[in-house]
């Protein structure tokens, strides 16, 4: 998905890749906190309450706040090394 939305052919669904990025980004990071989480009040409303804001159909809504401000960044100046691993991956399979 990144890699879509970093293409040069841009399309109506990068705001959907974007929205993609940052809901699998939130639900690995989710997975490692959810025992602590879910005991605060009204985790499952703010949760939601996040989420729906990522999909909101505004210019500035979470998805795209986060992924340029956070993801994107990190994406960057890791990149060389997620290719050079998933090619070390592809040709071992």
């Amino acid at each position: 998905s990144i890699k879509a939305i970093e293409s040069n052919n841009k399309e109506d669904d990068t705001m959907w890749l974007t929205y993609w990025v940052v809901y699998g980004v939130f639900c690995v990071a989710e997975s490692f906190s959810d025992l602590f989480l879910y005991w605060f009040p009204f985790y499952y409303a703010g949760k939601c309450l996040f989420l729906v804001w990522c999909m909101a159909p505004v210019p500035w809504n979470g998805s795209q706040v986060l992924y340029h401000s956070i993801i994107r960044p990190f994406f960057l100046k890791h990149h060389k090394a997620v290719d050079s691993m998933m090619s070390d991956i592809s040709t071992k399979a």
